[in-house]
């Protein structure tokens, strides 16, 4: 007899399914696109759509008849965020480095192969970037996912390698698996992670791990327009963030 347990509401998997897809879209979708990329059928997308929308987890644009996530489920997001105590214990810090390097900072968890911003904080100069609490990017094109894949071991790597294609998002994304690997080499050495304009083609970001006995916690990185950097300022920031590291796994001890 199989004694493999089974889910109660298979129902509920297929929700969590759409509302996977919806969270990775920037666009409200269509509802043959939504059944198309979760597997499921055209009418039973439909009857799914239709209790979220009912709950409020889903919103739709009647004119275009598409969908996007609903406020509600937003709502719990946002809760679930901030009772995060690492976003508590990073945020004085977080404000210091900003205060510092006069660039915006994120503070970023991760989830499965992504990450997801938590914090912001933004930049005072006139010419901000464009980056949403709750978004979601690839942990092999960011700053902060390869200082988390730096604590990793090499057969994780390789594993997250397997389960993720490095699909080409600028002309500067690494999308060699040997040179992502030297990549994460040149991290584990330096401490820190570069995003050399990988994620989006005119911003650098610098990132590191808030990793603590083997424990990971996140992540945080500060992100510049290029024409703002020099090499001076690269070093002006990289020091802050070493210091701001240093702070946040002192109150996490």
């Amino acid at each position: 007899m199989d004694k493999t347990k089974q889910p109660y509401g298979t129902v509920l998997i297929k929700a969590s399914h759409i509302l996977d897809f919806l969270s990775s879209c920037d666009e409200p979708q269509s509802l043959n696109k939504i059944a198309k990329e979760t597997g499921l059928t055209n009418s039973t997308a439909l009857k799914i759509l239709d209790t979220l929308l009912m709950i409020g987890y889903v919103q739709k644009n009647a004119e275009l008849k598409k969908f996007s996530l609903g406020l509600s489920i937003i709502k719990y997001a946002n809760k679930s965020i901030n009772n995060l105590d690492i976003k508590k214990i990073a945020q004085p810090h977080l404000e210091e480095l900003q205060r510092v390097t006069n660039e915006t900072v994120h503070l970023g968890i991760q989830d499965k192969d992504s990450i997801i911003y938590i914090t912001k904080i933004e930049s005072k100069n006139p010419i901000c970037l464009y980056s949403k609490v709750g978004n979601s990017i690839p942990m092999y094109c960011s700053a902060m996912g390869k200082a988390i894949l730096a604590y990793s071991s090499d057969e994780e790597i390789k594993n997250y390698l397997d389960r993720n294609p490095l699909n080409k998002l600028t002309n500067n994304t690494i999308t060699n698996k040997s040179e992502f690997m030297e990549e994460i080499l040149k991290v584990r050495e330096m401490g820190y992670a570069y995003d050399n304009g990988e994620h989006e083609e005119d911003v650098f970001c610098i990132g590191a791990s808030i990793t603590l006995n083997h424990k990971n916690y996140g992540a945080f990185s500060v992100s510049i327009p290029k024409y703002r950097l020099t090499e001076e300022f690269q070093k002006q920031i990289i020091e802050a963030i070493k210091i701001c590291e240093n702070n946040i796994l002192n109150d996490l001890r």
